[in-house]
């Protein structure tokens, strides 16, 4: 899910940077472009940790920026095909629902739901059980087993399902206590 891993970049500089915090400049521009971003390879850069090296600049004929390779240190976030996760269910509809892992949004088929839960339309929609001891509904938390993940170049999607062993709702909002 998480990891620790090295990445380069080349990071265009304009000249109007260049002074003793060049360093400085450059480290605050390559946290602006790639924190939060999603890297089809390695998934969501959640944080650079560290900076390995920076080599020496090239410079750009014509535009008079400098481009030098950055080499850092970050954590990443990218779930895999078998991994359990919690999440929050974004929304609820008849096709199944939606949740949130961090970056992440899973959608969960109403065919990946247990066969006892239902869904009940009204003002808050929600797959629950006949008794009504257990409810998917927006906000609550879940368990849910990843089944199956696909990568764009900027973009995760990832399929789950709460039909197994220790899966579905860990809180719900609505009960009180």
């Amino acid at each position: 899910m998480f990891f620790h891993i090295v990445l380069e970049r080349n990071m265009q500089l304009h000249p109007s940077h260049f002074g003793r915090d060049l360093r400085d400049k450059l480290v605050a521009k390559l946290m602006k472009d790639v924190e939060g971003t999603c890297n089809g390879r390695h998934g969501f850069i959640v944080a650079i940790t560290g900076i390995e090296s920076v080599g020496k600049g090239l410079i750009r004929d014509g535009t008079g920026y400098v481009t030098f390779p950055v080499k850092y240190q970050c954590v990443v976030f990218r779930p895999f095909k078998g991994e359990i996760v919690e999440a929050v269910v974004s929304m609820v509809n008849k096709m199944g629902f939606f949740a949130e892992a961090g970056p992440v949004q899973i959608f969960v088929s109403n065919h990946l739901i247990p066969d006892d839960m239902e869904l009940q339309l009204g003002d808050m929609p929600n797959y629950s059980t006949s008794d009504g001891s257990v409810k998917i509904q927006k906000d609550c938390e879940v368990r849910l087993k990843i089944i199956g993940t696909r990568v764009d170049a900027t973009e995760l999607f990832c399929i789950g399902t709460i039909k197994d062993d220790f899966l579905g709702v860990i809180s719900d909002p609505s009960a009180t206590s």
